[in-house]
Formats: C-alpha cells, sequence, structure tokens
C-alpha cells in the first residue's frame, strides 16, 4: 500500500494541483483587493452603493428581514467582478510570457559533422575515378 501511495503522489498530479491550490490561495486577496478597492467602488459611483444589499428585501418585521434578493445580486456581481479581475491577470501574465517571434521559429538543422563531409567528399572524389566504383 505504501508504493501505490508513492507512485499516486509521484504522478505529478498531486504536486501540480497542491501548487495550484497554494497559489489560489495565496493569490485570492490581491483578486479581492482589486475588486473591493476599485471595481465596487466604481459600482457605488454608478448605483450610489457599493453593494445591492438592500434591494428586494423580504420577510421585514421589527427592522429585521429574513431574506434578500440583493445579497444574491451582489454576490453575483462580486463573483463576475472576481473572475473579470483574475481574466486580466492571466492575460497580462500570457502576455508577457508569450515568445518572441524569433523563438517560435523552428531552429535551423545543424551543419554535418567534419567527418560525415570529409567521408562525402571521399566518396564523390571515389565516384569521380573510373572504375573505382
Amino acid at each position: 500500500m505504501l508504493n501505490e501511495f508513492k507512485e499516486f503522489i509521484n504522478r505529478g498530479n498531486v504536486i501540480d494541483l497542491a501548487v495550484a491550490v497554494v497559489m489560489g490561495a495565496a493569490f485570492a486577496p490581491v483578486i479581492s483587493a482589486i475588486v473591493e478597492s476599485i471595481l465596487m467602488p466604481l459600482i457605488g459611483l454608478v448605483f450610489g452603493e457599493p453593494n445591492f444589499d438592500a434591494i428586494g428585501r423580504f420577510g421585514c418585521e421589527g427592522g429585521i428581514c429574513a431574506g434578500s434578493v440583493g445579497v444574491a445580486i451582489t454576490a453575483l456581481v462580486n463573483f463576475f467582478f472576481v473572475a473579470l479581475a483574475l481574466f486580466f491577470v492571466v492575460k497580462a501574465y500570457n502576455r508577457m510570457s508569450r515568445k518572441s517571434p524569433e523563438q517560435d521559429a523552428a531552429p535551423e538543422p545543424d551543419a554535418d559533422p567534419d567527418d560525415v563531409v570529409l567521408l562525402r567528399e571521399i566518396r564523390d572524389a571515389l565516384r569521380a575515378r573510373p572504375g573505382a566504383l
């Protein structure tokens, strides 16, 4: 069973997934800061409030409300902005890591080694002699 576990861990997928989870957790505050500090205040400028929590309240008695459609709308808007911010970050990363056209070109084949060139010259010289080959 220990060998099976070692094979499972050493496949590479588990390590890649673990790295992705850790990087995602570390990157989440960056995306949240972009959404909360930049994008949601823009919503506040347009709509007067940075969220939609007050929209569609129901079941209100004595100032306490049981539910609100606005909370769901705010969650959807937050999700949209998180996805949008992440899209722009990934797009910028891909643009920076893209290879230049010179790097994309196929490498030219190397010249033949000296011994191959010499053997070809010998072969051609022997062919040139009448009755040699």
